[in-house]
């Protein structure tokens, strides 16, 4: 279920569902029951205040507030605005309702144990203000457990950003499939747990909806993640290059050198500067070391169509002679991840690095900002991070991996994935360096790009995870035999 849809993509889904037979009742009758459901499951009968908005997402609540109800719990539910404005299907759940209605003021829930949020969902497209936002912070404050129908209320479901005010949700459950909102920072952080339930929504529908945003797991990319083969051998497995800076900083382009080793690279060398060449060699046992200096050696260096994946930027340094390394490996046809320096060496002329990328001898190419680095290169870029990602992936004519707790990984195509198993021991000098090195060593493998780039923040992450505290750069790709072993073998 790593598919994302957003707001409109699932009233899309919900339209299949009612054109196939499936009545929006029964659809909403389903998703009430999934709520309430979640709440017998994970907290003991309590004092229930069910927040109804007047569409859709309050219905759901209505029916919540009546499956809590016959299972015996104390329910007290809550309406914003009058019950005759409801329509449709929510007022037919109001009508099935048989206790009392309040209005829904800035008090309402007050002493309650646990609230229900069915106010608005995920279709938020106003700001929340007035009493409403009163209610919401009020809740916040008191840390009254709350439960979100679909969204919590005040977050955008395509972006998770807040709308004015907007809950802080211990639980979430939303329907058939989460949405972007639920993974990008902002909203995972409002959102708690998160559990996405069947209200009766065929798979089918997603072969029409065909969408194109996805959480990032192993489902999306593990069919075309390079196994080893009986009859492989190094050479079958890849050459990746990692381009190294001056003396003062080699370590970065080892980092990245040993995370393409361990990722699976047959071969892996570090072209080295001459001033620099001793102390990489004297640093590195498998990893290889040649002395490669400027840009017309390193071009003579890719004539060797063996060496099929090269990464430059990390401890590259900012300047021309970065630049036109760059554009000398561009021009090798071997597949390309540019990051830190290789990026900020363009901040004054992107153009011609997107110019350089779409070029007729260019191999497939993945850049990889953080967000600093992001916005000097691609100025102009607005909305969400997945608006921006997506928008800078077709902008460039390359994979974008931009860098973060919600790492969104974007093709040209429109094909975009939002990670979100990198926890904060990430957080730490050379980390970025590692995951860059992951990417060039699939590459190497004849990964495809996109999906080259998705394991590999994943990998990243699920390697911060096992190592846990203390973590430091280099034992990052230390963890991949097990994490691999676990997951191919396990």
């Amino acid at each position: 279920m790593h598919e994302l849809l957003t707001v409109e993509e699932m009233s899309r889904a919900d339209r299949w569902a009612v054109a196939r037979g499936t009545s929006g009742l029964t659809l909403m009758e389903n998703a009430g029951k999934a709520v309430a459901e979640a709440v017998m499951d994970r907290f003991e009968r309590t004092s229930v205040a069910v927040l109804c908005g007047p569409g859709n997402n309050g219905g759901d609540g209505f029916v919540a507030a009546r499956h809590l109800s016959a299972a015996g719990w104390s329910v007290t539910l809550y309406l914003l605005g009058p019950r005759e404005n409801l329509k449709g299907d929510a007022a037919e759940m109001a009508r099935r309702w048989n206790g009392a209605i309040h209005a829904l003021g800035a008090d309402a829930g007050r002493g309650a144990n646990l609230i229900i949020d069915a106010i608005f969902g995920a279709g938020l497209s106003r700001p929340v203000e007035g009493d409403v936002a009163r209610l919401i912070d009020r809740i916040n404050e008191d840390r009254t457990p709350v439960v979100a129908v679909d969204m919590p209320s005040g977050l955008d479901g395509n972006t998770g950003k807040a709308r004015g005010a907007a809950f802080k949700a211990a639980l979430t459950v939303t329907f058939f499939r989460a949405k972007p909102g639920h993974k990008l920072l902002g909203g995972r952080l409002h959102c708690g747990a998160l559990l996405v339930r069947d209200i009766g929504i065929d798979e089918k529908a997603l072969h029409d909806i065909l969408p194109s945003a996805h959480e990032n797991l192993p489902a999306l990319w593990a069919g075309g993640f390079p196994r080893v083969r009986p009859e492989d051998h190094k050479y079958t497995r890849g050459h990746a290059v990692v381009v190294s800076g001056g003396v003062s900083s080699t370590g970065a382009a080892r980092l990245g050198a040993r995370g393409a080793l361990r990722v699976g690279a047959g071969l892996v060398t570090v072209a080295s500067p001459p001033a620099a060449l001793m102390v990489n060699a004297s640093q590195l046992t498998a990893v290889m070391v040649r002395s490669v200096n400027g840009a017309d050696e390193l071009t003579s260096f890719l004539e060797d169509k063996r060496r099929n994946a090269v990464l430059i930027g990390p401890g590259a340094g900012v300047g021309s002679d970065t630049r036109e390394k760059v554009l000398a490996l561009l021009l090798s046809g071997a597949a390309a991840v540019l990051d830190a320096d290789a990026l900020t060496s363009f901040e004054d002329i992107p153009r011609d690095l997107f110019v350089a990328i779409q070029g007729y001898f260019a191999g497939p190419v993945v850049l990889t900002p953080h967000e600093g680095e992001f916005k000097r290169i691609f100025k102009e870029a607005e909305g969400s991070k997945l608006e921006r990602a997506r928008a800078a992936a077709k902008q460039a004519g390359a994979i974008v991996v931009l860098k973060g707790p919600d790492t969104v990984i974007a093709a040209p195509d429109g094909r975009a994935a939002i990670n979100t198993n990198a926890g904060p021991e990430l957080a730490t000098a050379g980390s970025g360096d590692v995951l860059a090195g992951l990417i060039t060593g699939l590459l190497a493998q004849n990964m495809a790009p996109f999906e080259a780039a998705c394991a590999a923040v994943w990998l990243h992450g699920e390697a911060g995870a096992a190592f846990g505290p203390g973590l430091i750069a280099e034992d990052l790709p230390e963890m991949l035999p097990a994490i691999l072993r676990e997951l191919f073998e396990g």
